[in-house]
């Protein structure tokens, strides 16, 4: 396997561990002093930081699937273009458009930066 189908596969697999509501699987996906960044609000360093952000994040709601409609990569850097899909606590959805950034330490990420519009997400809320 490439060192780029390699890092493609890690990334499937985290966007997949997103889905069982296992937020400590998801960290563990992350270097101890890793970074996660979602643009439109401060970055997170570390994993408790990490954690409490992904809560924060999905709090009432339940990842379906991040699907993932295109992915590339460059080495340890991978780059998706996905849409995540919540179910909310009345049944209802929400599909967030994202473009994801990975960079790799390894096999764990180091940096994890996502774009997306906060005001189609809060919107989607209700």
């Amino acid at each position: 396997m490439s060192d780029g189908a390699k890092y493609e596969q890690l990334v499937r697999d985290f966007c997949d561990a997103w889905a069982d509501g296992d937020h400590d699987k998801v960290v563990d996906y992350f270097t101890a002093d890793g970074v996660y960044h979602n643009i439109p609000v401060d970055p997170m360093v570390g994993h408790e930081a990490i954690r409490m952000m992904i809560e924060g994040f999905t709090a009432g709601l339940k990842v379906k699937v991040f699907r993932i409609d295109n992915i590339l990569s460059n080495g340890p850097m991978v780059v998706t273009e996905r849409v995540d899909i919540f179910e909310k606590e009345d049944g209802g959805e929400i599909e967030l458009p994202v473009l994801g950034i990975f960079e790799f330490e390894g096999d764990k990420i180091a940096k994890w930066r996502e774009y997306f519009d906060l005001n189609q997400f809060m919107s989607q809320m209700g």
